[in-house]
């Protein structure tokens, strides 16, 4: 059957060269497992969990049947003022499986909307403490953290701030923790730790009573995963501590089995104050996000309330939206009933493993991993991120989807990956990153 054109004028899309997309459009048209496939039939292995996204595979009937049943029931109510009871009841499931202590949840739709809302809640903890005057945060070179104006103001990716000046946060950035030593290290580097005390030097620049929070991925993701050294995080913590700064895990991406627990924190042994979270919440299937706050934080903002009023002045038309809880109460069931995060940790040597196989190869310069997640740093191509752009596409072309960011592929697979499958996406990097000389 011949596919008609598709206009593609009109779709101004994210993140994207539009321009080359035009000219070279790489097209998914369904997806069942690890698989995508092409509007022509072709194959393409998930080699990234679509963005991070579908930890248990796509295609869940599951997921698929808990959402119908939600249209046909209450497609939607807003909540102001006003609630679906299954919002409780995935609020009280996160509750379960959330770091002891973290056990009230805010919903929003995205990661970047979870990090603003975030940026608000510290705000508002700190005005009801009576510190009004905390408003600075601190974040980290190399940090991503969604694209709403907070989020723009805390990134560490120079790409996502250059245009936007003008940002309504006041921001101090500490530096990112990789170094040429920790080449090819295969889990958490045994040095790096006393990065951490930027953050204690910033305190005694600024003045730590000034700061709100400090904003930190468990796992920096998105530029390309660098593990934080042994010991990094329990430093923040007893700095954040000792100035009464509150601690913010961004576990957008290591959140629901990515590290072998449900979240980062659990798995390196430090509990945050504040968490947000999204991407494999609802297993891709539809937007949602949480933040998930310290029984104390929510009560001290609601103790300083006295009038008849919102506690917190904030949200959004779409929070805790009955069909996303729907898909999210589906997608937590299978992760229970699957043992998803106990699979991720029980396939992540042979998947560490294969992706350190890849050493050798001529288009390779570093390694990275941990769990079911992986940074591939690719050589320098002509440019900044051209190499990148370049093996992301000739990867497609050979059957595999997989993230990149600047010259760095962030491989990813579902936590249901099989090991066969694993060995087929190895297969596909082998050859492309095994070339001497790569050309557009």
């Amino acid at each position: 059957m011949t596919q008609m054109p598709i206009n593609m004028d009109h779709h101004w899309m994210p993140f994207t060269n539009n321009r080359l997309f035009h000219q070279e459009p790489q097209m998914f048209e369904k997806a069942k497992g690890v698989r995508y496939w092409t509007p022509e039939g072709r194959e393409v292995l998930d080699g990234s969990s679509g963005l991070f996204t579908c930890a248990a595979g796509h295609g869940r009937p599951e997921i698929a049947e808990a959402v119908y049943s939600q249209l046909q029931t209450l497609d939607y109510t807003p909540h102001f003022q006003r609630a679906s009871a299954n919002s409780f009841e995935l609020a009280e499931k996160l509750a379960g499986i959330l770091p002891e202590g973290l056990d009230r949840v805010f919903f929003a739709s995205s990661g970047s909307e979870a990090v603003d809302s975030a940026i608000k809640i510290c705000m508002a903890y700190h005005k009801a403490k009576g510190e009004p005057q905390r408003t600075k945060f601190v974040s980290r070179s190399w940090g991503y953290h969604g694209v709403n104006l907070g989020g723009t103001s805390l990134a560490g990716m120079v790409g996502n701030r250059r245009d936007f000046g003008g940002v309504t946060v006041d921001v101090v950035h500490m530096r990112h923790t990789w170094s040429e030593e920790q080449r090819y290290t295969c889990g958490q580097p045994e040095s790096g730790a006393h990065l951490a005390d930027d953050l204690e030097e910033i305190c005694k620049t600024y003045g730590g009573e000034t700061i709100a929070a400090v904003f930190v991925e468990p796992i920096a993701g998105s530029i390309g995963t660098i593990v934080p050294p042994v010991g990094y995080l329990k430093r923040l913590r007893e700095i954040a501590d000792k100035y009464g700064i509150l601690l913010v895990f961004d576990e957008v991406i290591t959140g629901f089995g990515r590290t072998g627990e449900a979240f980062a924190a659990q798995e390196f042994g430090v509990t945050p104050d504040v968490m947000t979270m999204a991407k494999a919440l609802t297993n891709g299937t539809i937007p949602m996000s949480a933040v998930a706050v310290k029984t104390e934080i929510q009560q001290a903002i609601f103790d300083s309330i006295l009038a008849d009023r919102p506690e917190l002045m904030h949200g959004y038309t779409y929070s805790a939206h009955p069909v996303a809880c729907a898909a999210a109460l589906a997608t937590l069931g299978i992760y229970e009933k699957d043992g998803l995060f106990a699979r991720g940790r029980a396939l992540s040597p042979t998947f560490l493993d294969a992706v350190f196989s890849l050493r050798n190869l001529p288009q390779v310069s570093d390694l990275r991993g941990y769990g079911m997640m992986s940074g591939i740093q690719l050589t320098p191509g002509a440019t900044p991120g051209a190499k990148g752009s370049l093996v992301q596409r000739k990867l497609f072309d050979a059957g595999l989807h997989v993230k990149a960011t600047g010259d760095a592929l962030i491989f990813a697979p579902p936590l249901v990956t099989e090991e066969g499958d694993l060995g087929a996406m190895v297969d596909i990097l082998q050859k492309v990153l095994g070339q001497v000389e790569l050309a557009a």
